[in-house]
C-alpha cells in the first residue's frame, strides 16, 4: 500500500482496514512492512487526534474513580488530608485542590497528574 496523508473519513477507513489485515500477518518490525505499518499507525494516530480529541477527564471525578477503584471512602482519607468535612468539601467541589493535595492524589492513587492540574 503506498502511505499518504488521511484528507477524509474514506482515506481513514480505508487505511484502518489496510492496519487491521496487516496485524493479522504480525510483520517483523523492523522489515518493510512492519517500518509501513508503524508509519501507518502514525499517520492514524494523527488523524484521530485531529477529528477524535479525548478530553481530560474531570479531576475530581477521576479522584472518585480511583477511590472506588481501592475501595476507599471519605473517611479513608481523613488521616491523610483532613478532616471528614475538608474531604467531603474537596470532593464536593466546594474547597479547591491544592497542589499539596493534587500530588497526595497523584502519588497514593495513582491519578495522573495532567487530569489533576487542568
Amino acid at each position: 500500500m503506498k502511505l499518504k496523508p488521511i484528507k477524509n473519513n474514506k482515506d481513514y477507513q480505508a487505511l484502518l482496514d489496510w492496519v487491521d489485515n496487516e496485524f493479522d500477518d504480525l510483520p517483523a518490525k523492523k522489515s518493510e512492512r512492519g517500518e509501513q505499518l508503524e508509519i501507518a499507525l502514525l499517520l492514524v494516530k494523527s488523524y484521530e487526534d485531529e477529528h477524535y480529541p479525548i478530553p481530560t477527564p474531570d479531576a475530581i471525578e477521576a479522584i472518585k474513580v480511583k477511590m472506588q477503584e481501592k475501595g476507599l471512602r471519605n473517611k479513608d482519607l481523613v488521616d491523610k488530608i483532613g478532616s471528614k468535612g475538608y474531604v467531603s468539601a474537596i470532593l464536593n467541589r466546594k474547597k479547591p485542590l491544592t497542589l499539596e493535595i493534587a500530588k497526595f492524589f497523584h502519588n497514593e492513587l495513582g491519578v495522573p497528574a495532567d487530569v489533576l492540574l487542568a
